[in-house]
């Protein structure tokens, strides 16, 4: 069982090695443990710094392309390497690595194939009060559109099996967190989550300007994939109210019209079918979309079937590879 722990690095030169010290060299029930970060277009030491300290893997951005993009790109390269579990871990040592054996504990029990680290939100003292409601209302959000009961949706500390990363994809160029447990919840890969604790901040989260930025680009997120996944139920519920409100003013324009009072109201007669067309084109876009969604999940399948033959054939070649090394070794020891 091979896990590889990978980290999403933005000129963190400061903080990465005191992270990486804090990373298990051993763990029960692993057989090998591998590191891996993504420079994310840095700009000061933190290849140099991840080189010396003697990681496995370095993938490197010549320009910052973001969180989301560097999450994506770390999969691929911990897929590439083998991994049968992947952890995702911060640069900046927010979060305990001895918590990382209780994050995939679920995993070699079988029991989950993606596992989230739930922070101690409340008795974190760095968060503000409004930062406190806004994740447990973003959290709820997501609870809701991925039918899941992950408490804390925002953490990036997580861990999944080999299996479920070759599933997962990010369409957004901002975070992964939200809308991969969306997208995992819909696919029916089993996520839960465990109690984590983190450590003091050694920086500022450069995740977000401020935090209605942050909520704003959330929320569009969230909506997005929840109309990518249940596109017909969300089109749906959006044509109810210019349905109803467009049949209420029909109604009454009718009733008008039968106790001889119809004149004049014309307007009424005009807007109530404007309601009833806008609410019936939204139902129309909604039944569009709905087969859409199945021609994307069709692709989804595909692209999985692709994915696998192809990290199938890195790790064979990989490991043949590494027997020619060996054997090679094996004639000059004669």
């Amino acid at each position: 069982m091979k896990l590889i722990i990978q980290i999403p690095c933005y000129n963190e030169a400061d903080t990465l090695e005191v992270t990486l010290n804090d990373l298990p060299k051993k763990l029960e029930g692993i057989d090998e443990i591998e590191y891996l970060i993504i420079n994310d277009g840095s700009k000061d030491e933190t290849v140099e710094v991840a080189r010396n300290w003697g990681v496995h893997h370095i993938i490197s951005f010549s320009q910052n392309k973001g969180l989301a993009r560097g999450f994506m790109a770390g999969l691929d390269g911990c897929l590439r390497n083998g991994a049968d579990i992947i952890v995702n871990t911060d640069a900046d040592n927010q979060y305990r690595a001895e918590d990382i054996e209780r994050l995939i504990k679920p995993i070699l029990d079988g029991d989950a194939d993606m596992v989230i680290g739930s922070r101690p939100i409340d008795e974190t003292e760095h968060f503000s009060y409004l930062k406190k409601k806004l994740q447990h209302f973003g959290s709820w959000a997501v609870r809701k559109a991925s039918n899941t009961d992950i408490e804390d949706a925002p953490s990036g500390f997580r861990a999944m099996t080999r299996e479920a990363a070759l599933h997962l994809n990010v369409i957004n160029d901002y975070t992964y967190t939200l809308e991969t447990i969306v997208q995992a919840g819909r696919d029916k890969i089993a996520v839960t989550s465990v109690p984590i604790h983190t450590n003091p901040d050694l920086r500022p989260s450069r995740l977000f300007d401020g935090i209605w930025s942050y909520v704003k680009k959330s929320v569009v997120i969230i909506l997005r994939a929840y109309m990518m996944y249940q596109p017909l139920k969300c089109f749906t519920y959006l044509s109810i109210l210019p349905l109803l409100c467009g049949i209420g003013i029909g109604m009454r324009f009718l009733w008008l019209i039968a106790i001889g009072q119809g004149y004049g109201h014309v307007q009424s007669l005009i807007l109530a079918c404007t309601l009833i067309i806008v609410g019936f084109l939204t139902f129309m876009i909604g039944l569009v979309s709905d087969l859409i969604a199945a021609n994307r999940k069709m692709l989804a399948d595909t692209q999985y079937h692709v994915r696998r033959m192809e990290y199938d054939n890195c790790l064979q070649h990989n490991i043949i590879r590494t027997d020619e090394k060996e054997y090679k070794k094996i004639r000059k020891t004669g």
